[in-house]
């Protein structure tokens, strides 16, 4: 089929709509959403501190956990942006910077993925080898496998904004999405998008299937090795360490999961539900993330007592130095 680019235009900006269709409520939608982004910078902020500060958490779990808390702060950090739309309807974005937010949130989603394989990684050492645990997983075999994780994500990731940078013409500025993802700036394009195209779905499908096996045949020897425990209350004690970590892989993939499928085959899903899909699977793992962590693990609701322990008495100190200032 001809191009015919009389019709097309090279834009220096695009145009964000925040969620199509809805715009008339975005102050009411961005409330919930202003609440969310809340939590999970104070929560991942929260859980860096506590474990830097704690020397107990310096292990294995927990330095993959500050890792995880650094992602979703990054990702998190999309968010501005979408405020501004819904604020200040400020919806212009230049060129490359779309290109770097489209960067930063696929090549972070990835590196998520690549962490939560890691801490598959951990938990089945921890489980099946607990006695060569912290030799196997010494400190630079962690901060090895951070980086291989950080590094796959960027390598899988940088073709996509540089096949885009490549396109010239375009039907129109408008992105009728909250940000500049991949295929909803891809698909505005007049040339043969086929490349991206086959290149974003099969790096998708490969990061999601990939890690999602890895994280399957870990979690397999892990029950195996559970399952071989003599006693009820001995094989709850040692699954109730993959709690966590189960739950934080579900709360990532299962957004994503739904909204790549939806993007792609779910033709007949309104527009406003699709992107309040791809809008949710940036916003509940940085949420949900820190809560599930702080709500399973001992160690971090003990350092989490102290500290509200400490803030509590500040308060009550300064409180009482104003009530005598002002006496």
């Amino acid at each position: 089929m001809p191009v015919h680019y009389n019709a097309c235009f090279s834009p220096s900006t695009f145009s964000l709509t925040g969620i199509p269709q809805l715009e008339a409520a975005h102050v009411w939608i961005s409330i919930p959403f202003c609440s969310m982004y809340l939590i999970a910078v104070l929560g991942n902020c929260t859980i860096l501190f506590i474990v830097k500060t704690e020397p107990s958490l310096h292990e294995p779990m927990y330095f993959f956990l500050s890792m995880l808390a650094v992602v979703d702060l990054v990702l998190s950090s999309t968010m501005p942006k979408l405020f501004s739309i819904f604020w200040f309807d400020n919806k212009e974005i230049v060129f490359h910077a779309c290109l770097f937010q489209m960067f930063i949130i696929h090549s972070f989603t990835t590196i998520e993925s690549g962490f939560f394989v890691a801490m598959a990684f951990d938990r089945y050492v921890a489980i099946c080898a607990p006695l060569r645990h912290k030799t196997i997983l010494t400190h630079s075999v962690v901060a090895r496998i951070g980086l291989a994780a950080t590094l796959r994500g960027v390598l899988y990731i940088s073709p996509l904004p540089l096949l885009v940078h490549r396109y010239r013409y375009f039907l129109t500025n408008v992105i009728a999405h909250s940000y500049c993802e991949h295929m909803a700036v891809v698909m505005l394009s007049c040339e043969d998008i086929s490349i991206s195209d086959i290149y974003g779905m099969a790096i998708g499908f490969l990061v999601l299937i990939l890690d999602s096996l890895c994280i399957g045949l870990s979690y397999i020897f892990i029950f195996r090795a559970v399952m071989s425990l003599a006693t009820l209350e001995a094989w709850l004690k040692t699954f109730s360490t993959c709690t966590s970590h189960i739950c934080a892989i579900l709360a990532f993939y299962i957004p994503i999961a739904v909204s790549s499928l939806t993007h792609r085959f779910g033709h007949n899903v309104a527009p406003p539900a699709h992107i309040l899909l791809a809008n949710f699977y940036l916003l509940i793992p940085p949420v949900l993330n820190p809560i599930v962590y702080a709500v399973r693990t001992k160690e971090i609701q003990k350092k989490l007592a102290k500290m509200l322990s400490w803030a509590r008495g500040e308060a009550r100190s300064l409180m009482y130095a104003l009530w005598l200032r002002f006496l």
